[in-house]
């Protein structure tokens, strides 16, 4: 099923975004609305240091309904205590009042430095007037979420007659344990809380949970999915399927984007003796500074490859079984590096796409892994973070 050519909000959702003065320029503050009531179900970062929109957030979604989804940037709102929950609330009282709808149906979510106070007052005179400026454009909504990303990110896709739009933003910190930094789907559909809830976590299982850019989790990792039923019924085997794809979809988007990045990195270990092992593999490999470097250079250095593979220690692994392929092409086999041709595996290590395709042959499981390079510009973005 393709992506539309142009991303599109589903029926009865709108967003908008503007500057409310947190970022000097750019677009800080976004709002994301439904027109009625949407069942909800949502996931969150489990790392102990969650800022307090998640705190909140995951008090608000036991509901199962959400109406409107309000956004900042600049300020994560992450190490900041009581004042910091209280002004949570306080961004989605704001953004209710707005809206003319319940506090209780808007969940909040706050990106950007850590251990600042969140400028309440600057959001809560920002959202003022929003309302009016809602339009169909999920990449309007987008902008106002971005911290290091480079640009704007949202897809749609066709499930039965309802639509599916993933709206997200994330570069850095992110080896997730959930879903990937801040994740917001929106879609007509018609489905309980309860199955969206279920939907939500498979689908993030084979996809947000699979990224990593730097193996860092962040505090604000938030991924809310919205269904206002507003195109009635859908096969639910027809919209998973489709709810897969559009994060696997949006993950790729992100991990090209991760700071500094030239190049995606996608890792496939197949013949795993199960699933968690081969999850844990293809982590390794995505991971590995020196066969993110490898990637960067265009180096066909293989035994990267077959270092991050060893590092398995405690996974069923038999050397004999191994095999290596970069890019399609067979590079290692039968305890052997192939006489292959290192032009043409540089050409391959060339391209945007670094494709790494393990087979272990000792079981049947499979998993892939989505990551990036690592390159000068992940160090000169984050040398300076705090300060810029």
């Amino acid at each position: 099923m393709p992506f539309h050519n142009k991303p599109v909000m589903p029926k009865g959702f709108s967003c908008a975004s503007k500057n409310c003065g947190l970022k000097i320029d750019e677009k800080d503050l976004s709002l994301f609305y439904s027109d009625t009531p949407a069942g909800a179900a949502a996931v969150f970062t489990i790392n102990r240091f969650c800022g307090a929109p998640v705190i909140a957030g995951r008090e608000i979604i036991r509901a199962g309904i959400l109406q409107a989804i309000v956004v900042n940037s600049k300020v994560s709102n992450v190490g900041t205590g009581e004042q910091g929950i209280s002004n949570a609330k306080r961004m989605g009282a704001a953004a209710a009042r707005e809206l003319g709808i319940p506090a209780g149906s808007v969940i909040m979510s706050s990106t950007g430095v850590i251990a600042r106070q969140l400028p309440i007052e600057l959001i809560e005179e920002g959202v003022k007037g929003m309302k009016k400026l809602l339009t169909p454009d999920p990449l309007v909504g987008a902008e106002g979420i971005m911290t290091t990303d480079t640009y704007s990110k949202a897809l749609s896709l066709s499930a039965g007659n309802s639509v599916i739009t993933i709206i997200g933003k994330g570069s850095g910190m992110i080896e997730p344990n959930m879903a990937t930094m801040l994740i917001y789907i929106f879609t007509d559909a018609e489905f309980s809380a309860e199955e969206l809830d279920s939907m939500l976590r498979e689908a993030v299982h084979t996809s947000f949970n699979m990224l990593s850019v730097d193996t860092d989790t962040s505090t604000s990792d938030t991924c809310v999915i919205m269904a206002n039923g507003l195109a009635g019924k859908v096969d639910k085997d027809e919209f998973l399927s489709r709810l897969k794809e559009a994060c696997i979809g949006m993950t790729k988007l992100l991990a090209r984007d991760g700071e500094g990045a030239s190049k995606l990195l996608t890792a496939t270990v197949n013949g795993a003796y199960d699933e968690k092992e081969a999850r844990y593999l293809a982590k390794l490999i995505i991971n590995s500074p020196l066969i993110k470097t490898m990637a960067y250079g265009a180096d066909p250095n293989i035994g990267r490859v077959l270092m991050a593979i060893g590092k398995g220690f405690d996974c069923h692994i038999d050397r004999s079984k191994v095999e290596v392929s970069i890019g399609g092409k067979l590079v290692y086999k039968n305890e052997s590096r192939i006489d292959f041709n290192e032009d043409e595996v540089r050409k391959l290590l060339s391209g945007e796409l670094v494709d790494i395709i393990v087979e272990l042959h000792v079981g049947n499981s499979c998993a892939t892994a989505y990551g990036c390079d690592l390159t000068e510009g992940y160090i000169k973005e984050n040398a300076s973070y705090y300060s810029s």
